[in-house]
């Protein structure tokens, strides 16, 4: 089956229902089907650089395309394409093989006392080697050097959780046949913390990691939401509203009824702490 690219675009304008660039801007160039349409009539990737740089890699066109575009991996090699500056100190740390590991991520790794309260809470053990060098080069559009991600990859065996949704959306691209679990449902699925969760909750979904698992943590979310009754921030197609900004923020909570907002990304905290008087708590923390 050959791979397919922005060329494969028919331009239904299905994936603006998706995307948050167009919901802020309301300007095509801006979206993927409007990369798709100017790279179809000959733009080169420098001349998209505006809009590459506006995509927020939140997946959430991913899903939606009845062509099944990898468009988050297309916006990816774009920006590898662009002229830049900006440069990742790759790590030198090696991962030993052990049988159940959480990826912390570069958020999550930031906050030492979280993490380690949720480590526990999982029994996992911290990756020394988080990955979140090969995340943030995959971001900023640098090359990940060859040896780094081979020395990255051949110790992921066992069970592994992973808090960093752009890294889990490569690690399942680069290995197909492992199984690998996103913090938030690994989170949401233990025990202590769905005792915590209330019909009353607003539950705000890492939209990276949802899309990429999309066909089975569609299903997933939407049993916890008829289970414990409470909202999340899935539109109608089942697709997770990004976050990212204080407009997404105030889009999300728009006309919702709700006593409290559980999230799932630790940058949400401060993000809808700024918009809203309900408290606003990690799943991390539920437990």
């Amino acid at each position: 089956m050959s791979v397919k690219d922005h060329y494969s675009c028919s331009g239904c304008d299905l994936c603006l229902l998706a995307c948050p660039a167009w919901r802020q801007t309301r300007d095509i160039r801006f979206t993927p089907h409007g990369r798709a349409k100017a790279l179809q009539h000959g733009a080169a990737a420098g001349e998209l650089a505006a809009s590459l740089a506006s995509c927020t890699l939140c997946g959430a066109c991913e899903p939606i395309c009845p062509e099944q575009i990898p468009l988050v991996d297309l916006v990816i090699d774009l920006r590898r394409k662009l002229p830049s500056g900006e440069k990742v100190e790759f790590f030198e740390v090696k991962n030993e093989p052990t049988v159940r590991r959480l990826f912390s991520g570069k958020l999550l790794r930031k906050d030492i006392e979280r993490l380690v309260r949720i480590a526990g809470l999982l029994d996992l053990e911290i990756a020394a080697d988080d990955g979140s060098d090969i995340s943030e080069a995959l971001e900023k559009g640098v090359a990940i050097p060859p040896r780094r991600l081979e020395e990255f990859l051949k110790n992921l065996a066992g069970s592994i959780v992973v808090a960093d949704g752009l890294l889990l959306h490569q690690l399942r691209k680069w290995l197909p046949k492992k199984r690998f679990q996103s913090l938030g449902e690994a989170l949401s699925g233990h025990e202590a913390v769905r005792a915590q969760l209330r019909a009353s909750d607003l539950y705000v979904i890492e939209p990276r990691a949802y899309h990429a698992q999309h066909e089975r943590l569609v299903r997933y979310y939407d049993r916890m939401r008829v289970d414990i009754g409470l909202s999340t921030n899935l539109d109608l197609q089942r697709l997770a509203v990004p976050t990212g900004s204080v407009e997404q923020a105030k889009w999300i909570i728009e006309g919702r009824s709700f006593d409290r907002l559980v999230v799932e990304n630790p940058a949400d905290c401060a993000l809808f702490s700024a918009v809203t008087d309900r408290p606003v708590v990690h799943v991390g923390d539920l437990a």
